[in-house]
This record gives structure tokens, C-alpha cells and sequence, in this order.
């Protein structure tokens, strides 16, 4: 509804329950703070943004098995921030490592490889890498 206060708020609210009931590295914490970011960046506060997708990050690497797909949705949510920043090499970095935690944790023909070779191509474009970029989206289109 583009009520981002009001999502903060209540998303903030839920983070400091969650701090009180959870262990300090419990994945719900990572799911909170990945929320809160997501509001930030649909602001256009990407500091704060990224500040809370990477204390997401934090959480999940100690919360979760090294090839989780949540790790990989991490590294994405980082990835398409730095894409909105401008600062595409730390975009196209966060990308490629969670595209490789997906070969790993998915089987070979699951559906968010798209959406991974989407952004990677996305982000070639933004740098003017047209072939790569191209290269990417039709590899997201296979």
C-alpha cells in the first residue's frame, strides 16, 4: 500500500518481540531484519537498507547450513540494492554468490535460477556489458 512508515513500525515492533522471545541468532531475527531493509529500500534509505539486509546475512550465516537457500536470498536482496546504489561490481559480486549457493542447494532446473541470471543480466546492462547481459538473459530464459 506504500504505507512504509507504518510497515516499519510494525516490522520494528516484531524485531524487538523477536529479541526478547528468540535466541540471538535465530533465523526469524534474519527474516525481520530482511523485512525491515526491504521497507528502507522501498524508501530509498538504501544505508539503512543494507545495513539491515546485511545484519540478515549475518544471521543466517551463523543460523543456517552454508548452501541454504536463504543465504542465497540474502545475497540477492544485497545484490539488487547495490544495483539500485549504482555500485554494480559489489551488485554483480552479491548476485553471482548467491546464484552459486542456488547450484548447490537446488536441483539444476528450479525456477529461481531465472530470477538469478534475470538480475545478473540486469546488472551487465546497467554497466554497459550488453553482450553479457544478453548472455545472461537468455540463459534466464532457459
Amino acid at each position: 500500500m506504500g504505507e512504509y512508515s507504518k510497515a516499519l513500525l510494525s516490522y520494528e515492533r516484531s524485531l524487538e518481540i523477536e529479541k526478547i522471545a528468540l535466541p540471538p541468532n535465530h533465523p526469524d531475527l534474519a527474516v525481520s531484519y530482511n523485512n525491515i531493509g526491504s521497507v528502507y529500500s522501498h524508501m530509498g534509505k538504501y544505508s539503512k537498507a543494507l545495513s539491515s539486509y546485511e545484519r540478515s546475512l549475518e544471521i543466517n550465516k551463523i543460523a543456517l547450513p552454508p548452501n541454504h537457500p536463504n543465504l542465497a536470498a540474502s545475497y540477492n536482496n544485497i545484490g539488487l540494492l547495490y544495483n539500485n546504489m549504482g555500485e554494480y561490481s559489489k551488485a554483480l559480486s552479491s548476485h553471482e554468490q548467491s546464484l552459486e549457493i542456488k547450484k548447490i542447494a537446488l536441483p539444476p532446473n528450479h525456477s529461481d535460477f531465472a530470477g538469478s541470471y534475470n538480475n545478473i543480466g540486469m546488472v551487465y546492462s546497467h554497466m554497459g556489458e550488453y553482450s553479457k547481459a544478453l548472455l545472461s538473459y537468455e540463459r534466464s530464459l532457459e
